[in-house]
């Protein structure tokens, strides 16, 4: 697997997928800072060069490298590119793993995430910091796919804290604005509380392999030695897995994580489809999907994952029927199908949490994208009770939103089907029912609010002093793009349930090297294709009726609508407060926070203790030891005779004594 790849070892050309963005955030870096320093104007063709070029080299390398080497199924770690940290017994290596997960992540976040940067050229065109702006999105890249390619844990944790660094960055974007900037700064401290999980449980792994001697020129925290030597962190398992998922849920926003998510729609929308879609919040997902050996040595651990993504897509599906922000619908969104991603994941479908990471990349930044669209026509405006009509005013968002919302309902044949009825078909026959039932809900409220935003936003009548227009070719042609993957992104994955269409789980079976649990895959088999094709079945109905009876309400009974949410005051000002859980943080955890902090760190400590008994009260000392030294120098020489002798006469004393 080591022979040349464009005349060069594969370690390098797989280094230069992340690299590529690197240089292009590096050269608009400079440039920003050039034209900021001698206040010249921007170049904007250089930058949109720079800033789309990258992205889309690394892609094409991706496709290269995904051509020819997916085989063998297992992957391979390659050649160490340099000796990174060298500390006694403790070694890390700048190594890249190329398997199929790997490999499909990096397709995932360099195609979808090259469609960003064209929509971004439109999007921020006439932004002051266009050039900024473009040095942090390549920089996201770069990060993220330093993420997703790294042969050990330790370099995936630079990659994740780089992430983090550009969610702050790209998050408070505006930082002029105290709002958007204290968005940034949320989502950097969350995901600060979820980093030091994944260290902790980073540092437990290594401790546990390295008191049992074992070595490696590899380090001990690489992928591969981890999953070779995986029996001797039976013990730990599950405090070692429950610690790493304490990680995940920080950077996929998970409960109690999930505050920031929401929040980051301060940033400009293209970046919250970054973040939404290719980049940060499937970092969780992934990491789960990594480190599988670990998580299938502990059901305990298996169980807190599927549990945690299943009350979590309920919850969070629940605050988005009320909200009236169309990133804030899509935010919540978002969290609730991550949820979807982690019940897969801890069910033991590996393959169904990332097909539905990949269909959710699509369809996601196609519904992002779309509504920074409809933000960009109507001037700024995201409340969606002061849209409406614009169905024929923009057809193309119209259509191609039409078709994400299709995709994240489930709609049969649209990708979102294939990939959620995957993992719910898996939580039944995994034996968790309880999942099961509160997924197929989650399903139902998906459809609700979707349908919901899709007409309020679209049909009936315009409900706002606007005069909208169609976005410019640059935003649209990603927009179709994205339609067009959120409509056959899934059918790569039709199921056998499904004969007439020549279903053989492409994707499943794909992946069932990296996820060799026979165990699993023999349940799946006991449960039968007719059972299958009942539930999805079933699902498709479900959903399908409630977004036709949302849909028909909100476009032709919207009065009703109104008139039955005045009925339901409490329950929508719960919803619409979001459970009030951030009113609850700040009274429990930031306002002790900050009292402590001013009370006793200040107040107390850093004024009376530092600042008073050490600084100040240090100077006094010598001040005083100094004055009382002066009132020997008498210039009298009986008296300095005298205090030489009692000083003679203290140490013969010292001495005898």
């Amino acid at each position: 697997m080591e022979a040349l790849v464009l005349g060069l070892p594969l370690g390098w050309v797989v280094g230069l997928v992340p690299a590529l963005p690197l240089l292009g955030a590096i050269l608009n870096g400079v440039i920003a800072v050039i034209c900021r320093s001698g206040r010249h104007e921007v170049p904007r063709p250089l930058v949109s060069l720079f800033g789309l070029l990258t992205p889309f080299l690394s892609f094409g390398l991706a496709l290269l490298l995904f051509s020819i080497a997916k085989n063998p199924p297992e992957g391979v770690l390659t050649h160490p590119l340099w000796d990174w940290i060298s500390i006694g017994d403790f070694a890390a290596n700048v190594a890249f793993k190329v398997d199929r997960l790997s490999l499909t992540m990096a397709l995932v976040v360099t195609g979808v995430g090259s469609m960003i940067h064209i929509y971004s050229v439109g999007y921020m065109a006439d932004d002051k910091g266009y050039a900024r702006y473009f040095s942090y999105l390549n920089l996201f890249l770069f990060s993220m796919l330093v993420l997703v390619l790294a042969g050990n844990l330790p370099l995936m944790f630079i990659g994740w804290e780089g992430v983090g660094l550009c969610s702050y960055l790209l998050i408070g974007f505006w930082f002029t604005d105290p709002e958007k900037a204290y968005a940034g700064k949320k989502a950097f401290i969350v995901n600060r509380i979820g980093d030091l999980g994944f260290l902790l449980g980073m540092f437990l792994i290594y401790a546990t392999l390295s008191r049992k001697g074992i070595q490696s020129p590899q380090g001990l925290l690489s992928f591969d030695l981890l999953k070779e030597y995986r029996l001797e962190l039976f013990q730990i398992a599950t405090p070692a897995a429950l610690l790493l998922f304490i990680g995940a849920v920080g950077k996929s926003a998970q409960i109690p994580l999930y505050v920031w998510l929401p929040d980051a729609m301060a940033g400009p929308t293209p970046v919250s489809a970054l973040i939404h879609a290719a980049t940060m919040v499937t970092a969780g997902v992934y990491m789960v999907a990594r480190m599988h050996f670990l998580y299938s040595l502990s059901p305990v651990a298996m169980e807190v994952v599927a549990t945690v993504g299943a009350a979590t897509s309920l919850f969070a599906a629940l605050i988005a029927l009320a909200q009236t922000d169309i990133k804030k619908v899509l935010a919540y969104s978002t969290v609730s199908q991550l949820g979807t991603m982690f019940l897969g994941v801890g069910v033991g479908a590996y393959q169904s949490g990332i097909f539905h990471l990949v269909t959710h990349a699509f369809f996601k930044a196609c519904l992002f994208l779309g509504a920074g669209s409809v933000i960009h026509a109507l001037g700024g405006e995201q409340d969606i009770w002061k849209m409406g009509g614009l169905r024929k005013k923009m057809p193309v968002t119209f259509v191609t939103f039409f078709a994400a919302v299709m995709a994240i309902i489930g709609i049969f044949p649209f990708a979102g089907f294939f990939s959620k009825d995957a993992i719910l078909w898996q939580t039944y026959a995994s034996g968790h029912t309880v999942l099961w039932a509160i997924g197929f809900l989650t399903a139902g409220l998906t459809a609700i609010y979707m349908a919901r935003l899709l007409t309020l936003v679209f049909f009936g009548r315009p409900r706002g002093d606007y005069h909208p227009h169609e976005s410019p070719w640059v935003m649209t042609l990603p927009l179709v793009l994205l339609g067009f993957l959120s409509l056959t992104g899934g059918w790569l994955g039709i199921p056998s349930a499904l004969p007439l269409l020549k279903g053989r789980d492409l994707f499943f079976h794909w992946f069932v090297p990296l996820f060799p649990y026979v165990e699993y895959y023999e349940r799946l088999e006991r449960a039968g294709h007719g059972l299958e094709l009942l539930l999805s079945l079933a699902t498709l109905i479900w959903v399908f009726h409630l977004a036709f009876l949302v849909s028909i309400l909100y476009n032709q009974k919207l009065n009703l609508v109104q008139k039955i949410g005045r009925r339901l005051v409490p329950l929508n000002r719960l919803l619409t407060n979001k459970f009030y859980v951030d009113e609850i943080y700040r009274a429990l955890v930031i306002l002790p926070l900050e009292w402590f902090s001013r009370s006793f760190l200040w107040r107390f400590h850093d004024e009376k203790v530092v600042d008073g008994a050490l600084v100040h009260g240090s100077a006094e000392t010598v001040g005083l030891t100094g004055r009382l030294v002066t009132l020997l120098q008498t210039g009298l020489i009986q008296n300095y005779a005298l205090f030489f002798t009692v000083g003679a006469l203290g140490v013969i004393l010292y001495f005898i004594l």
